[in-house]
């Protein structure tokens, strides 16, 4: 079974949000972006404990399209320190494995 990558980060504004999915998608760096939320994180910042309402962006690309992926979210990305998480997924339907690697390749 062939891996794609789900990249997921998190930003506090959902107009933020549907900027970053949409230049990754207009890029080829994603084949596609889901913005979901708002949901409520709680985190420590600057030796305090923050409360915010952000939107989570999940982008799923090829694996040969990760580091670029990566590239541009902490490039566009509002946050001093974003998070950025990476996992590799197996698909049991390759029509969609092919799907995500057809449409990030660089126009």
């Amino acid at each position: 079974m062939e891996q794609i990558h789900v990249v997921t980060t998190v930003v506090d504004a959902r107009s933020v949000a549907e900027v970053l999915s949409a230049a990754a998608v207009a890029g080829r760096l994603a084949a596609c972006a889901q913005v979901s939320g708002p949901l409520d994180s709680t985190y420590w910042w600057d030796g305090r404990m923050e409360s915010t309402r952000e939107w989570t962006v999940q982008f799923k690309t090829a694996s040969d399209r990760v580091d670029a992926l990566v590239e541009h979210i902490r490039g566009a990305h509002p946050y001093d320190v974003p998070e950025i998480l990476v996992v590799a997924v197996g698909s049991p339907n390759p029509a969609y494995t092919a799907w995500v690697h057809e449409h990030t390749r660089p126009a």
